[in-house]
């Protein structure tokens, strides 16, 4: 019998895969952190062509920067643009200025970027909720951002992950949906949409 604590491959419980990790990525802006992961994405054949000019598009128009204990960001495109389900990872050698979720012009200044690529959202519901709980953690965050290089930031990145328990029934909103935006830019829980992405591309 196994004794490994983490979901079997396959189950909707498990988290998301780290599809490209990259340690101490040094960029001037955000456009540049999402340029890079993007590039990254393509060449792993995990999506779209038109991912890139997604990505840029839907920051600009819905930022994604949380004010966490130590401020990470969550850029994500639409479900049409993604090829394979995963998680895309990055630390920046130094804080980048993202547009603050749900604010009118604020900013945070990013030190850790975490991005899903989901094709179904609703599916990877307790993914989600582990990504959004190991970000809540100031500790295990400073322990990511320490990681020298892309392998030992992947090992520990999946150890995180796997440890970062979705909270009793799944029922956390605040992990489903930060800031009132569902990362697959569909409905709210009440079978709404977020401040028109409804319209968005």
């Amino acid at each position: 019998m196994s004794t490994d604590p983490r979901p079997p491959a396959g189950d909707p419980r498990a988290p998301l895969g780290l599809t490209v990790v990259l340690a101490h990525l040094d960029v001037s802006d955000a456009e540049d952190v999402l340029r890079s992961l993007a590039g990254r994405l393509l060449d792993a054949g995990a999506v779209t062509v038109d991912f890139p000019e997604a990505l840029q598009r839907r920051e600009q128009t819905y930022p994604t920067g949380l004010p966490t204990p130590i401020p990470t960001a969550i850029p994500h495109a639409d479900p049409e643009h993604v090829v394979r389900p995963g998680l895309a990872l990055a630390t920046l050698a130094r804080p980048v200025p993202f547009g603050e979720m749900g604010s009118a012009g604020g900013t945070v200044d990013v030190r850790l970027v975490a991005m899903p690529l989901l094709t179904d959202a609703r599916e990877h519901l307790a993914a989600l909720q582990r990504l959004m709980g190991l970000l809540r953690d100031e500790a295990a965050v400073a322990e990511l951002l320490e990681m020298p290089d892309d392998e030992a930031l992947r090992e520990r990145a999946a150890v995180l992950l796997a440890g970062a328990l979705p909270g009793p029934d799944g029922a956390d909103p605040v992990c489903a949906d930060p800031g009132g935006e569902a990362p697959d830019g569909g409905g709210t829980e009440d079978g709404g949409t977020d401040r028109g992405e409804e319209s968005q591309a």
